[in-house]
C-alpha cells in the first residue's frame, strides 16, 4: 500500500503552523493511501535550561509562524516555564501512546502541541506529558484530531513504556526511519511505495503547494 509519510515533531511551531495543511491534505488523499506519523527528533535530552540565544531563535519563530498561519501562540510560556531545548521526551510520549493505536499517537501529539503553544505548559518535562496522557485516557482522545475515535488510552501501559525504556526504543526506531528518506526538514510530507522513499513536501509548505506535490505524485483524490 503506498502510504503519505509526516516527519514531524510536536515541539516544532512549523509542524504546529503546519496542522491545518495537513488535515485538508489529508481529508483529499485517495482511499488506497495510508498514513503514517514519523517522529524526527528535532532536539536531544537534556536537563540543562534553554540557553537565552536558541530561546530567542525559537521564540522568533513562534512569530514567523504565527505572521504567516494566523495561528496564535501563548507567549507566557516564556514566564510561566523553564524551558529546555529538549524535544525527545515528548516524541517518547507521542510514541508511546502510538503503541497502542496509531489515532492515540495523533491524539497526544495534537495535545502536546496545544499544551506548549496554547497553554504555556511546558511539554520537555514528564509531569506535564503523563498529565497530558491522563487527560487524553479521561477525554478518549476523540477530540484532538477530528478524526475516528481511537480507543480509550491504557494509562498503565502508557506509564508503564513512557517509563521504563519502551518508548526510547520506538523512538530510536522512528529516528532510523526518519534517515531513510534523506535530509529532512520539519515537517516533512514523504511517499513510501515498497522500497521506494521519496520526498515530497520538504518543510512547511502554504496548501497549494503541498497540494500539488501530493497530486504531481497521484496521492490525491482525482476530482
Amino acid at each position: 500500500m503506498r502510504k503519505l509519510v509526516y516527519i514531524a515533531d510536536p515541539m516544532c511551531a512549523w509542524c504546529y503552523g503546519f496542522g491545518p495543511v495537513l488535515a485538508t491534505l489529508r481529508a483529499e488523499l485517495s482511499r488506497d493511501v495510508g498514513f503514517e506519523l514519523v517522529l524526527g527528533g528535532l532536539a536531544p535530552d537534556t536537563d540543562e535550561p534553554m540557553p537565552q540565544q536558541i530561546r530567542a531563535y525559537v521564540q522568533a519563530a513562534w512569530k514567523a509562524v504565527e505572521a504567516r498561519t494566523g495561528l496564535a501562540f501563548e507567549r507566557a510560556f516564556w514566564e510561566r516555564c523553564e524551558p529546555r531545548r529538549s524535544t525527545y521526551p515528548a516524541c517518547r510520549a507521542v510514541v508511546a501512546a502510538r503503541a497502542q493505536d496509531a489515532a492515540l499517537g495523533e491524539a497526544l501529539f495534537a495535545a502536546i502541541q496545544r499544551a506548549y503553544y496554547r497553554e504555556a505548559r511546558n511539554p520537555s518535562l514528564d509531569e506535564t506529558l503523563l498529565a497530558l496522557a491522563e487527560e487524553l485516557a479521561a477525554s478518549k482522545g476523540d477530540a484532538a484530531t477530528g478524526r475516528d475515535s481511537p480507543p480509550p488510552l491504557d494509562l498503565d501501559r502508557f506509564r508503564t513504556d513512557f517509563s521504563e525504556g519502551r518508548a526510547q526504543e520506538l523512538l530510536t526506531r522512528d529516528l532510523a526511519r526518519r534517515d531513510t528518506f534523506g535530509p529532512v526538514g520539519f515537517p516533512s510530507l514523504a511517499l513510501e511505495d515498497g522500497p521506494t522513499r521519496r520526498l515530497l513536501v520538504p518543510g512547511y509548505l502554504e496548501l497549494a503547494e503541498a497540494r500539488a506535490a501530493l497530486a504531481e505524485a497521484g496521492l490525491l483524490n482525482r476530482t
